[in-house]
């Protein structure tokens, strides 16, 4: 081989090597581009873990207020139970005995009443036939 073809034929090998280079340097151009995007992505990412952990305590905080809230409502509820059951049930059972009291003497407050008329009845009934005697008898 002589010098010339010698020359030709690194010369092709440097095009060759220049070539693998000029896509190396691309690779790299896109790598790097990559790369940032990926450092731009991470950021937005560790961004949004970062509000979305301000948002959880948030939502803990007010889950706490709720609870609270939640346990003094029961509390209400049960002293309002045992205040219907101790209280109002024993109060309203005595007005209904009162009530049932009062009956009982209106009507027995009646009944004299019931005789007095009955005995009205029999006292005309007596009359009319005291008349029919009296008018036999003359």
């Amino acid at each position: 081989m002589t010098d010339s073809e010698k020359l030709d034929l690194l010369l092709s090998e440097m095009q060759e090597v220049k070539k693998d280079v000029h896509l190396l340097k691309e690779d790299t151009l896109t790598l790097k581009e990559d790369v940032h995007t990926l450092k731009e992505d991470t950021l937005t990412l560790k961004e949004d873990v970062h509000t979305l952990k301000e948002d959880t305590q948030m939502l803990k905080s007010e889950m706490e207020k709720l609870n609270e809230k939640t346990d003094v409502l029961e509390n209400r509820i049960i002293h309002m139970n045992l205040m219907l059951e101790n209280e109002i049930r024993v109060n309203i059972q005595r007005v209904a005995e009162g009530h049932l009291d009062l009956s009982r003497n209106l009507h027995e407050a009646m009944h004299p009443n019931n005789e007095v008329e009955m005995l009205a009845i029999r006292v005309g009934m007596l009359e009319s036939d005291m008349r029919k005697v009296k008018e036999k008898l003359a």
